[in-house]
């Protein structure tokens, strides 16, 4: 989608991934970690990191990466689950190693040398779900191997509607609380 706007590329540390992207036509894919991504200095004019910061034993490690391959002014997106008490076996599942409350997540950004331009909570439509099925979880000792098979097909349409419809919220005041996080934030020098 990204290619529309201009020239994109794009990093996973799993090769099965890249597999997959390059099988569909993206061989703009590259293997790689966030970490040590594999461009020069300055690549980017725009750098999107979707659910994939909470993955990093040094977050902000990985935002100053980001940093690096941006151009001066450059701009990253950010989007992460939110709050800690929201914790669930998926979380095990994707081995994340945090949540992130909005301002944890700004002073991570501002603390790579980013600028935070814009930044709210997201996913507010599924936040209550969420609680309730994981609280219920916990509270009762249940233990599925992922929550992914927690799915009723019929519903994806309606739910990603839902969803998406968030965006008019979004595009005129921000959201108090939500299953994630977003932030837009600017490459400061």
């Amino acid at each position: 989608m990204l290619a529309a706007y201009g020239s994109a590329a794009g990093v996973d540390i799993s090769p099965q991934a890249v597999d997959f992207c390059r099988e569909r036509g993206l061989n703009s894919v590259q293997l790689g970690a966030i970490e040590q991504l594999p461009y020069e200095d300055g690549s980017f004019e725009f750098v999107t990191a979707l659910d994939v910061v909470e993955h990093l034993d040094d977050d902000i490690a990985g935002l100053r990466e980001i940093r690096r391959v941006l151009r001066r002014d450059g701009r990253v997106l950010l989007f992460v689950p939110a709050f800690m008490f929201l914790w669930g076996v998926q979380d095990d599942v994707s081995n994340h190693r945090r949540r992130y409350t909005l301002p944890n997540l700004l002073t991570a950004v501002e603390s790579a040398g980013f600028s935070v331009e814009w930044s709210s909570y997201a996913n507010i439509s599924f936040f209550l779900p969420v609680l309730v099925v994981r609280s219920i979880m916990r509270w009762l000792g249940l233990r599925a191997a992922t929550e992914y098979g927690i799915n009723i097909s019929l519903m994806n349409g309606p739910f990603s509607s839902l969803f998406a419809a968030e965006r008019f919220i979004l595009q005129r005041s921000r959201i108090p609380f939500g299953v994630s996080a977003v932030c837009i934030a600017r490459r400061v020098d």
